[in-house]
């Protein structure tokens, strides 16, 4: 085996691993050398002002139906076990680890040695060992790049082994198809294979953090977070589509993350080192610090539309998916934090879209409440994607995030109550979704209105101002927001057909109640009692 590396590197080799006789194991290698690497073996191209540009073939997303987490007796009694972490046999997991590692013999791999955290206390050290140059570079990009002198003491606590070339057969090895996402919580190793998917990686080591932190006392959240000019943190909970990106790049704030922090006794602390922000219909006025990423070397597109002639890419082009993703550094984007570190938040924001169209825009929540709409972590889709489908489709996805909790939900419901107390937080529930009506009726909630009510918020100029409570979903609407007409704050108020939002707003209510009831065993009265009564 040849080793080539430019720095120094861990004295834990490979065979630490079980990965032995590779062609040329390349450590730790620079973006430069990872560019030269990653167009020398056709694994992409390099686009107009320095992007890598790369497909990831059939898989332009998750696998979710893919991932297995290995049943075993020291994390048994703490999995969730479900559809979302499925049990897998210790023995297929060996084997499957085993002809895995016998295909990566004869191969070049690429190791990069980083830190998935930036609270020197929680942090930990992680290793992932890739088939593809790009995915070393992604991951780069994505983690904490260590010191040299770091590099040189590293040694792993958890591993990820990407190996997109290589496919299980699901007759023999028990999974659901010829792609897999194994995760060890044992032996602190992960297992990817047949698929290029990239975000794969990044989200198996949240997997590994989200399950690990809960155990210093430490929350994991799905999240973006920032800095006010005060020095006032906020965090922002949200499925996909709901603007968690968008609204927490402010540029009057200074960025922490986009994706994924912990909450220690200090604050607020990153994850990554870096942002995976969907480019799909980017545009440079309403998300500049964004687009410039699209346009500088380092950055990773993936799936995104490009003229092979001229190199320029469209960010417009959704035909490989919408599902176009940027990974970059995050010291790509100018107004961002450089040690990923926020004091405790001052305020909580939840972010919905609601195509059912009869959330308030702004609401302020309970403690309890807080924990009811994390816990379900609620958004609806738009009708239209399925033939004959007229109506929004609700989503829930457990703590705004569930394929990423390895714990039961009522564990991180639990921890984030104890520190929104602790520490007097804020919350607030904000649709980003419909107003007047679902879709094809009303309208989409004006962005400009939202950020004037997200910055009232932040600001403190809803400290003073009168609440009601809305009469099915319990939250209190204020009566008046800066910069924002008021009949707009009460949803039923902009709906032309009031019969129609009362029926509207009482089936959401239902929706809610009929969800919640898998998680009621485990959580408190109040929590229960703060569930919607229309």
């Amino acid at each position: 085996m040849q080793e080539y590396s430019s720095r120094p590197h861990s004295p834990v080799g490979l065979d630490a691993h079980g990965i032995s006789n590779v062609k040329t194991a390349y450590w730790n290698l620079a973006t430069p050398a990872l560019y030269e690497e990653a167009i020398k073996r056709n694994e992409g191209i390099m686009s107009h002002l320095g992007p890598l540009v790369v497909r990831t073939g059939q898989f332009t997303g998750r696998s979710p139906n893919d991932k297995f987490v290995v049943k075993e007796p020291t994390s048994d009694d703490f999995i969730w076990w479900g559809k979302v972490n499925r049990p897998f046999k210790p023995e297929r997991f060996d084997e499957l680890h085993r002809r895995m590692t016998s295909y990566l013999q004869g191969k070049d791999v690429f190791i990069q040695d980083c830190w998935a955290g930036a609270d020197p206390q929680y942090r930990m050290p992680v290793r992932i060992v890739t088939q593809y140059a790009w995915h070393s570079l992604f991951v780069r990009n994505m983690f904490i790049q260590a010191t040299p002198e770091e590099l040189a003491e590293h040694k792993p606590e958890f591993v990820v082994i990407d190996c997109p070339g290589f496919h299980a057969s699901p007759e023999y090895d028990e999974t659901n198809s010829d792609v897999f996402i194994l995760v060890n919580f044992a032996e602190k190793l992960v297992l990817i294979g047949g698929t290029e998917y990239a975000g794969e990686i990044k989200k198996s080591v949240f997997t590994a953090m989200n399950y690990l932190l809960p155990f210093h006392e430490v929350m994991p959240m799905h999240c973006s977070a920032n800095i006010g000019p005060k020095g006032d943190t906020a965090i922002f909970f949200g499925l996909s589509g709901t603007g968690k990106t968008t609204l927490s790049a402010d540029p009057k704030r200074t960025l922490i993350g986009d994706d994924e922090h912990g909450w220690s006794e200090s604050g607020v602390f990153n994850f990554e080192g870096g942002c995976y922000a969907k480019t799909i219909r980017l545009s440079p006025e309403a998300e500049p610090e964004i687009y410039a990423t699209t346009r500088r070397f380092g950055t990773v597109l993936e799936n995104v539309g490009i003229d092979t002639n001229t190199r320029r890419i469209d960010l417009d082009d959704g035909s490989l998916t919408e599902n176009t993703r940027a990974a970059y550094p995050i010291s790509h984007i100018p107004n961002a934090t450089r040690d990923g570190h926020g004091g405790h938040p001052k305020n909580i924001i939840f972010l919905t879209a609601d195509a059912f169209g009869v959330l308030p825009p702004i609401s302020k929540l309970t403690t309890a409440q807080a924990m009811y709409h994390f816990i379900s972590g609620y958004t609806a889709k738009v009708a239209g994607t399925e033939r004959g489908v007229t109506e929004p489709q609700a989503t829930f996805s457990a703590c705004f995030g569930a394929p990423f909790m390895a714990q039961r939900p009522s564990v991180y419901a639990s921890l984030l109550g104890k520190k929104i107390e602790e520490h007097n937080v804020n919350c607030w529930l904000v649709n980003t979704g419909w107003t007047g009506g679902p879709p094809g009726v009303g309208h989409r909630m004006k962005i400009a209105y939202t950020r004037a009510m997200v910055n009232a918020a932040l600001d403190g100029d809803l400290d003073d101002v009168a609440f009601v409570v809305d009469p099915v979903f319990g939250v209190q609407i204020p009566t008046s927001v800066p910069n924002v007409p008021a009949e707009v704050l009460q949803p039923r108020n902009t709906w032309a057909d009031k019969d129609a939002y009362d029926a509207q707003a009482k089936k959401l209510a239902g929706m809610f109640r009929a969800n919640f009831k898998q998680f009621e065993e485990n959580v408190a009265d109040a929590i229960k009692a703060a569930a919607p009564q229309g």
